[in-house]
């Protein structure tokens, strides 16, 4: 299937489950119009997921000041003192620990012209979701865009239905297929294109797992769930690799996790970048991590340079939950396992 790209972003197959009502064919369900979908009785019994979205702190996310480094990143051991490294033109974020006069102190014996740098970093406030214990009647997904649900599968948005912002929660009540592409049903009269949403899809515990709390993270939805035993326990969106830096599928486990590291890759190279202070780290593929991620808002979407990105609430959820998986008295321990599959293919 051709997969979304995100406008002004850079931007294996399931494991088989019983099928959810979503996941059938609105003409295989009696009852069904695939104009107008399911009734609005049968709609009006489930109105909305029964998800109970983790609480963002401010404190979390606001314990660094963060800004943006404009052209190369120069640094000096003193304000006006000596140079100690320039990278040349690049992404780079720093985290600022104090301000003197017209420079910034971004570590210990480490400053740059505050000229260089942004005024403010805009954090993502998106936060994922703890599933109920029992499954959920209908799969849940985020919508991917501010938009308007057309009134029919295969139309345009339409002006009578409710503006639904980027990151709504919806349910996927049915779908209709049209021109090979489906379209979910997300409330009465209401259809929006698969492109649009990424939704929740829990699957079987693979053989290989061998931890007791476990990750899996489907790189065609985007989507993250985090499992106890076979049980779904939370679930969100994620960025993952982009196609010229892919995060690899496979069995893996998180080896090396730290609450604050910086991350930098491609020195004196076009795509260099340098994250300072990246949050809830966990490693699980050489140095590919899950971890909070401050720089952007791209949830849902292809972004990184191979690693899975996470907001800033989520990883810290994360980071806390997996610790179980951890015995630090035993030397090179590993921690929770994590499956990274593709429930679709991309064309691009």
């Amino acid at each position: 299937m051709l997969k979304r790209l995100l406008p002004s972003l850079i931007l294996l197959i399931a494991l088989p489950l019983p099928a959810a009502l979503a996941q059938q064919d609105c003409a295989a369900i009696a009852g069904c119009d695939p104009r107008s979908g399911l009734p609005a009785a049968i709609l009006a019994e489930y109105p909305e997921p029964n998800v109970r979205p983790l609480v963002v702190d401010d404190a979390v996310l606001y314990d660094r000041v963060y800004r943006r480094v404009s052209g190369g990143l120069q640094v000096y051991d003193a304000p006006g003192g000596a140079l100690v490294t320039t990278t040349g033109p690049g992404f780079s974020y720093v985290t600022v620990k104090a301000v003197q006069g017209e420079w910034s102190q971004i570590d210990v014996n480490r400053w740059v012209l505050t000229s260089n740098l942004s005024d403010d970093v805009l954090i993502s406030r998106f936060a994922g979701v703890r599933l109920p214990a029992e499954p959920l009647p209908y799969p849940m997904a985020w919508t991917l865009r501010h938009l308007r649900p057309s009134a029919a599968p295969g139309g345009n948005e339409s002006p009578n239905n409710p503006f639904l912002y980027r990151y709504t929660r919806v349910n996927l009540y049915t779908y209709v297929e049209v021109d090979g592409k489906r379209w979910y049903q997300v409330g009465d009269g209401q259809w929006i294109h698969q492109f649009d949403v990424a939704k929740i899809t829990p699957i079987p515990r693979p053989a290989e797992v061998d931890t007791e709390r476990w990750i899996a993270v489907d790189l065609y939805e985007q989507v993250l769930v985090a499992y106890e035993g076979e049980t779904p326990v939370f679930s969100t969106l994620v960025a993952s690799g982009l196609k010229q830096w892919p995060t690899n599928e496979g069995l893996f486990h998180i080896y090396l996790r730290y609450p604050r590291t910086s991350m930098s890759g491609a020195y004196q190279q076009a795509d260099f970048y340098y994250l300072q202070e990246v949050p809830w780290t966990m490693y699980f593929d050489g140095d590919i991590a899950l971890h909070g991620t401050y720089w952007h808002d791209g949830f849902g979407y292809r972004h990184s340079h191979g690693c899975v990105n996470l907001s800033i609430t989520d990883a810290k959820w994360l980071y806390d939950w997996s610790a179980a998986e951890f015995d630090f008295n035993i030397p090179n321990d590993t921690g929770a396992a994590v499956y990274v599959y593709s429930s679709g293919t991309y064309d691009s």
